[in-house]
């Protein structure tokens, strides 16, 4: 699946962005799809993920209450939703798929297919 990542930008300390992530190529609605974020000099990390029926998500610990995932299988496309952000959120956000469908996965070596990355960079 070929996946194509929109809606970084600045923001200040507090306030809201939403990212999408548009998907073509395989069949979108049977795979999960996770939101991953780096940081310069950090490691890439997980951030969200939802199931492939949309029922279910999971967040880390750091994002929890703040950001939501949601997805929207006739658009083929899913969303992050984040709110309150904070300066430590800076990163660049890549959307992903894995390779396996019908199953939901969290760690960034079981996704294959990734979008290009869109800069959230939060002023303090």
């Amino acid at each position: 699946v070929q996946l194509q990542a929109s809606g970084g930008g600045l923001v200040q300390a507090g306030g809201s962005l939403r990212l999408s992530c548009a998907g073509s190529g395989r069949t979108f609605s049977r795979y999960c799809m996770g939101w991953f974020r780096q940081a310069p000099g950090k490691e890439r990390e997980f951030v969200a993920v939802i199931s492939w029926t949309g029922v279910s998500t999971y967040y880390a610990d750091s994002v929890k209450g703040r950001f939501t995932i949601s997805r929207d299988n006739a658009k083929n496309t899913v969303y992050l939703k984040m709110d309150g952000l904070k300066s430590e959120d800076t990163a660049v956000y890549y959307c992903a798929a894995p390779s396996e469908r019908l199953r939901t996965y969290f760690a960034p070596a079981d996704f294959h297919s990734w979008g290009q990355g869109t800069q959230v960079t939060v002023s303090s």
